[in-house]
């Protein structure tokens, strides 16, 4: 399987413009960046992009890990806080914070822990992320 997205840029690094756009439509000449980036001008960026592939991935994931556990859930909320950080390799995503609540019945607080910290090891974007970023989490069976 492969997926894909394209961007196009214009102009210098702090007055250019770019415009993104996915394979699926759901991105469709998205606005990103300098101030999108590192201000508070709306738009998107590739922090933010990072996030919600981590959110979403990490989200199916723990549906999985919970199936093979007998458990369905009946929601699954995750949010991931990208930190970029100014090193000496220059700006670097160096953490990854997802913070995940689920109602899940018939769960105890600790299968639902093990199938939580089996997703973050095992989605497809936390193996990705995970050998340059620390990923941590808060997970919480309601």
């Amino acid at each position: 399987m492969k997926r894909s997205a394209s961007a196009v840029w214009a102009g210098g690094l702090k007055d250019g413009k770019g415009m993104i756009s996915s394979e699926s439509g759901v991105l469709v000449n998205a606005r990103y960046g300098f101030t999108t980036r590192f201000g508070e001008e709306k738009g998107t960026n590739p922090e933010e992009l990072i996030a919600a592939a981590h959110a979403s991935c990490f989200s199916m994931a723990l549906s999985g890990k919970l199936g093979e556990a007998q458990l369905t859930p009946d929601a699954i909320s995750t949010q991931a806080a990208v930190t970029l950080e100014k090193t000496d390799a220059g700006f670097t995503v160096t953490a990854i914070h997802l913070t995940v609540t689920a109602k899940v019945p018939n769960a105890t607080p600790e299968s639902f822990m093990a199938a939580a910290e089996k997703a973050k090891a095992g989605c497809p974007i936390s193996r990705l992320l995970g050998a340059a970023a620390k990923i941590t989490m808060d997970a919480k069976l309601l």
